[in-house]
């Protein structure tokens, strides 16, 4: 990745590739300890997933079992999804999108066609980590599956979330509005001072981590690869 933006770069040994974990309980014991983001406890998206979940995979014609053999998540908690008797974590969510070859929207998304909408911060959808350290939410319309997602990230001080990588040809711009943050992508670390900005591949796993004292805020921008 070239470094033409307004970081401070030093290298550093690869960091172990990110795992991630269905929802307890009970994790398996091969399965690394650590948070995984799940859907806001108050929202509605439940539903909705289940929904799109059952929609594409029969369009796909996947029966359970072969889902759960491309995604990597069980064919147990997959029917669990669809029949809505569990709220997915981000991590399953993103690996259920990538088999099934839709952005990771399409899996959260009302088909509804206004020509403006806003999103009222009272009605966020919002993805947090289980110890509450790390949330996303989404600003942009759920409506329909798009290439390009805009999501406002916060981070708390001296935390550090990981993420897997994206399907190849996803790659996120983002820019730092409050804090400094370290970016690892690969074992490759950038920190960004406020108002420093970076654009990486994300089809690698990487992490942001929160290098102050206090509560880190970031503007993220992913495009996903062309879908032939």
């Amino acid at each position: 990745m070239a470094d033409t933006l307004p970081v401070k770069a030093r290298r550093a040994q690869p960091s172990a590739r990110a795992a991630t974990a269905e929802p307890p309980p009970p994790p398996p014991a091969s399965e690394p300890g650590g948070d995984d983001l799940a859907l806001d406890e108050s929202s509605d998206l439940t539903p909705v997933v289940a929904t799109n979940l059952k929609r594409f995979r029969a369009e796909r014609g996947l029966s359970l079992e072969r889902l759960a053999k491309a995604s990597g998540v069980s064919r147990a908690m997959l029917g669990q999804i669809e029949l809505g008797q569990s709220t997915p974590t981000i991590n399953v969510l993103w690996k259920i999108a990538r088999a099934l070859g839709v952005p990771f929207s399409a899996l959260m998304s009302q088909a509804t066609s206004p020509v403006t909408t806003v999103m009222q911060a009272s009605h966020a959808r919002i993805l947090r980590s289980r110890n509450g350290d790390f949330s996303s939410r989404a600003l942009f319309p759920m409506d329909r599956p798009r290439n390009v997602e805009f999501y406002e990230l916060r981070l708390a001080p001296r935390s550090v979330e990981h993420a897997d990588a994206h399907a190849p040809g996803t790659s996120e711009n983002l820019i730092v509005t409050e804090g400094s943050v370290e970016i690892t992508v690969s074992g490759e670390r950038r920190v960004l001072e406020t108002g420093d900005a970076i654009l990486f591949e994300a089809d690698s796993p990487h992490s942001y981590r929160n290098l102050g004292g206090t509560e880190a805020v970031m503007y993220l921008v992913m495009t996903y690869g062309s879908r032939g």
